[in-house]
């Protein structure tokens, strides 16, 4: 297998078979509620896995398929970004977590257009709209709570 399968597959994440893309988002969630980062480093580590996971998406694409449910690194980076606007919290993870899973399930404008991007660019786009729509849901609802 190749370095970039790897990557967009996230190792073993991606062949699970009972919703991949689910797994990864909770495997993310879970590191971010037992780890405790600054936002900065968690969001430098987001902005990194996701010019590298647009590359490793863009050429698993040509082993797996267009947007191959296998490829999981663009929850991983929704996720990620889904997170920085909440606590470390069960709840607040657990709220990331829900917000991002409905915007990425059910793809409202915008998360659908960037879905029809080109390559890695269209499957790590529509996960990383629908984290920031997460991300402002989390923060509105936290807010108001």
């Amino acid at each position: 297998m190749s370095l970039a399968r790897r990557v967009a597959t996230v190792g073993l994440v991606g062949y699970w078979p009972w919703g991949p893309g689910t797994l990864a988002s909770a495997l993310v969630g879970l590191l971010w509620w037992t780890v405790s980062l600054p936002r900065w480093i968690w969001l430098t580590a987001v902005a990194v896995l996701t010019v590298v996971g647009i590359a490793a998406a863009g050429q698993a694409e040509r082993d797996l398929g267009r947007d191959d449910g296998r490829i999981v690194i663009d929850e991983v980076v929704g996720m990620g970004l889904a997170l920085v606007a909440v606590s470390h919290t069960l709840a607040g993870t657990g709220l990331a977590f829900a917000l991002f899973r409905a915007f990425d399930i059910l793809k409202p404008p915008p998360v659908a257009h960037l879905q029809r991007l080109p390559r890695g660019w269209g499957v790590v786009g529509d996960d990383l709209a629908a984290g920031a729509l997460a991300a402002g849901g989390g923060w509105l609802v936290t807010g108001l709570w």
